[in-house]
């Protein structure tokens, strides 16, 4: 390995102009890999933060940025112990064969003993180096997710399915408000529809709600809250954003079947591809729509319907320790059937 070649686990030790820098120039971006994220996942009292970066000759060439994430009591936490890089790790353009592998290898060694498992969880196309993190025990995952081109309000309009023109006339004209600059409360009355979404219908564990409050106060959050005409909130998105590529949606929820006039999911997600357009952003990111086997998706129908495009940047996991990995996924099926 090239002498010139540096890799390091500080964040302390990585230039942040050079990272910004990188940021803005690699197509490999997204907002889960800049400094402000890296800063939120650490801020958090129930997630560590990790960033390994890899350096040449003094030049950036890559950034891993994720968090340590676990669940339950202490045996559950054990056999939950994972790894996750939302986005993909952050790539300097010309990156190299042997940059990319000192980056992968780090990050290995890193982790190895804090973790069962690594995910890197797409959102750009790494079909280029598929061989390379695979060669390095990066296994390929398909994986969907659904993408919204923001041109303008008028193109995003064009696209958009006939029932959803229809859900967004009707809760318009019912008086459906959008709150994108909420209160503490606000949050907290979302987080309380959000902790009933996932207790009754996504069945994973949700964030503490200490999430969301700091979330709120990050610069790069955007929150798209849906109220009824009594100022109920029945619905809501949050997304992050990095201007200069995507708004990236990462929790939605809405009562839809109460408020059938209303349509509070069609309309916050609406209103963060509309924010996209209407700011120069030039996607809308849905952050996922499950895998190819998954039959009848019904999340990745109703994403679809905006007009976006299905794509498949897929994932990366990394094994850490099989025996345990093992155990936890039948763990984890059990928990889920009880």
């Amino acid at each position: 390995m090239s002498k010139e070649i540096k890799v390091t686990t500080s964040v302390d030790e990585i230039s942040l102009v050079a990272w910004s820098n990188l940021v803005q120039s690699s197509t490999f971006a997204s907002w889960f890999q800049t400094p402000e994220a890296y800063r939120f996942f650490d801020s958090l009292s129930f997630l560590e933060a990790f960033c390994v970066a890899v350096e040449n000759d003094g030049v950036l060439k890559g950034v891993a940025v994720g968090y340590i994430q676990k669940d339950g009591g202490k045996i559950k936490q054990f056999l939950s112990r994972r790894a996750i890089i939302n986005g993909g790790p952050l790539l300097a353009n010309d990156v190299t064969n042997e940059e990319l592998v000192a980056l992968l290898v780090a990050v290995k060694n890193y982790l190895k003993r804090k973790a069962i498992y690594i995910e890197s969880r797409n959102f750009n196309d790494y079909s280029d180096w598929k061989q390379i993190f695979e060669n390095n025990g990066f296994v390929f995952q398909p994986h969907y997710d659904v993408v919204v081109e923001t041109s303008s309000v008028e193109a995003i309009n064009k696209k958009l399915d006939r029932n959803r023109k229809r859900n967004i006339k009707k809760a318009i004209d019912n008086g459906l408000i959008i709150e994108s600059e909420p209160n503490d409360s606000d949050v907290e009355a979302f987080y309380a529809q959000l902790q009933k979404l996932y207790s009754t219908k996504v069945k994973v564990p949700l964030y503490p709600i200490e999430f969301f409050r700091n979330l709120s106060k990050q610069t790069s959050s955007r929150f798209f809250l849906a109220k009824n005409n009594e100022g109920l909130i029945i619905g809501g998105l949050v997304c992050v954003v990095l201007t200069s590529k995507s708004v990236y949606a990462w929790f939605a929820c809405g009562e839809d079947a109460q408020y059938k006039n209303l349509s509070p999911s069609v309309m916050v997600n609406y209103a963060g591809i509309c924010y996209a357009a209407e700011n120069n952003i030039p996607k809308f990111d849905f952050m996922g729509a499950g895998k190819p086997d998954d039959g009848g998706y019904g999340v990745r129908d109703f994403k679809l319907k905006f007009g976006g495009e299905l794509v498949e940047f897929g994932r990366f996991d990394y094994i850490c320790n099989r025996f345990l990995y093992n155990i936890g996924k039948l763990g984890v099926k059990l928990l889920k059937k009880l």
